[in-house]
């Protein structure tokens, strides 16, 4: 098979990656440059390759062995350890695209241009480099029915400036970057931008909206959560604060000096605050420190249908969609009296109809909020249960510990940093 020497960046993404006996590795989701003084043209360093499991793995240029066909061959040997890009690293479709630069027409003219694509090719050294700047004249704008407007050009590299710079394109690169990451889910997502420089991570962490950004914050190191909700402006941190989960956003206040945690509970909603203080007071390997404030509560009047609505919501989390707490009003944390727990397979069994007070668990004790982290495993664990009651003194519900919790405070501090040494081939 032929090997290409030339191809836009816009072609190579999504490209199938394959061994040299046609087994699939992945797909290219990226190219990964350097800027040099000493070079006048970015040298292509590698692939950012997206191996099953979602994760992302750096596959050197040195590695590749043919790119043609709507293919990409790779020798036999490739570190599956995942990506992190590097300060001196920038990534084309993430950084790039999208940038505003300077480019200089055959004419002499020197004119403000929308990067739109990068060419590569292969030297006669065998390296790989940035050869051409495929351009959109003017600035980057687009028409009312989203269509970019301009004139596209090619362009030497040489002709181009600007393209190594930080400005205003920065912001329109991290929206790039989300457009190209929309379909992940938050956990998928969180490993993307855990792979990124942190000045990437805070233009990303930018241009998300409140929900998506605290769903991703929920599923990244404690360090990258504090890096970048310190990074934030306080009003938008309470705001963040507000649309995680409430024991998350517990932990995540506690990561931080006391007068900031302060000074954001402050600003939060008086009500999104009280939950987070009265979290707060427990200790993190107690019931009280696992659990969330807003598990599923309803009275037991509501009927069988109506609590199969309120769990198909679409917001709820998987655990917290299980099972359907009853109590006496108020149905906020603190409730009143706690009555009984119904599990979602028992909701699907009994006619729509039929109040859920009739079918009530009452077999599992609840946990008090200073139960001890073993309590509340071995208790999960007895009766094969994805969330337990957390009821205080008084017989009033204040929580819920989902086992999903359980496992976070189980699993090693670092084990959303697993950096295994793997190898395909």
């Amino acid at each position: 098979m032929s090997t290409a020497s030339r191809v836009f960046v816009g072609r190579l993404a999504e490209l199938a990656v394959f061994d040299p006996l046609g087994d699939p590795v992945g797909r290219v989701r990226d190219v990964v440059l350097t800027f040099s003084a000493t070079r006048s043209r970015p040298r292509v360093i590698g692939l950012v390759v997206e191996v099953p499991g979602r994760r992302r793995v750096f596959v050197p240029m040195t590695r590749v062995t043919s790119v043609d066909g709507g293919q990409v061959i790779t020798t036999g040997l490739v570190n599956m350890r995942r990506f992190e890009q590097r300060s001196n690293e920038t990534l084309v479709l993430a950084e790039l695209v999208e940038r505003q630069v300077r480019a200089r027409m055959e004419d002499g003219q020197v004119i403000d241009a929308t990067i739109e694509d990068v060419g590569i090719e292969r030297e006669r050294t065998r390296e790989w480099s940035v050869s051409r700047v495929y351009v959109r004249k003017g600035p980057h704008r687009r028409t009312a029915l989203g269509r970019r407007r301009g004139e596209m050009v090619l362009v030497p590299i040489e002709d181009v400036t600007g393209l190594h710079e930080v400005g205003d394109a920065q912001e329109q690169s991290a929206a790039k970057l989300l457009e190209t990451y929309q379909d992940l889910k938050p956990a998928d997502l969180a490993e993307v931008i855990h792979d990124l420089s942190p000045k990437r991570r805070a233009e990303v962490a930018a241009a998300l909206d409140d929900d998506k950004l605290a769903d991703v914050l929920e599923e990244l190191p404690e360090d990258e959560q504090v890096e970048i909700l310190v990074g934030l402006e306080n009003a938008r941190a309470a705001d963040v604060l507000e649309a995680m989960e409430p024991d998350d956003a517990a932990d995540l206040l506690n990561e931080l000096p006391p007068e900031q945690a302060e000074a954001l509970l402050q600003i939060m909603e008086p009500d999104d605050a009280a939950d987070l203080r009265r979290l707060l007071t427990y200790d993190e390997n107690t019931a009280g420190g696992l659990m969330t404030t807003e598990p599923v509560i309803l009275g037991p009047e509501a009927s069988i249908a109506e609590a199969l609505a309120v769990v198909r919501r679409q917001e709820l989390s998987t655990t917290l969609a299980t099972t359907v707490f009853v109590c006496r009003p108020p149905l906020e944390t603190p409730t009143g009296k706690f009555l009984g727990m119904v599990h979602i397979q028992r909701l699907l069994r009994e006619p729509p109809h039929a109040s859920i007070g009739g079918i009530l668990d009452k077999g599992v004790e609840p946990l008090s909020p200073s139960a001890p982290l073993d309590q509340v495993t071995r208790m999960l664990a007895t009766y094969d249960l994805i969330a337990i009651p957390v009821v205080d003194d008084a017989g009033l519900l204040v929580g819920a510990v989902t086992v999903d919790d359980v496992l976070d405070h189980l699993l090693p501090d670092d084990w959303r940093e697993d950096r295994r040494e793997v190898t395909h081939g």
